[in-house]
């Protein structure tokens, strides 16, 4: 694994690479289902938000789990977009350790400079009702999920 300055230049060069508009990134976290309302009314008392979205049946192929469904809040911003994703913690690789995620206009295109500049894919394009998604890995170990909204 690169080291702190390695690391934040593979992710300055990465984001470059993927999207030009920061404010496309969004924050993942993590957080149990006992966890979860106390994060979310402290972090909107915090950040002066409001929630986007309350999904107690998400779409399970999100987490790497496609049998399933888990709950899934959404929160914007000032500080920009927040999903905070609903789980016990068991979650299979590489779900969980990803950093970040882009919103891209075309998620194909983004792939294919991602590759291009020497990602591995390491979940598979995946669709879901509102967006389509992939989970790649630059060099140096930087995770991030990539996805695109479908257009209804």
């Amino acid at each position: 694994m690169a080291g702190w300055r390695e690391h934040t230049t593979v992710l300055a060069y990465h984001t470059a690479v993927l999207c030009t508009a920061p404010n496309r990134s969004r924050k993942s976290v993590y957080v149990s289902p006992e966890r979860v309302d106390a994060f979310a009314s402290s972090f909107l008392a915090f950040s002066h938000g409001s929630v986007v979205s309350d999904e107690p049946h998400a779409p399970g192929v999100e987490i790497g789990r496609p049998a399933e469904t888990y709950r899934r809040v959404r929160i914007e911003s000032k500080f920009g977009k927040l999903t905070a994703l609903v789980t016990d913690g068991h979650l299979p690789y590489p779900y969980g350790r990803e950093i970040t995620g882009y919103e891209v206009t075309n998620l194909a295109d983004t792939l294919t400079k991602a590759k291009a500049s020497g990602a591995d894919v390491l979940v598979p394009p995946y669709k879901t009702d509102e967006r389509e998604a992939v989970v790649v890995q630059f060099p140096g170990g930087y995770i991030a999920e990539i996805h695109s909204v479908i257009k209804k």
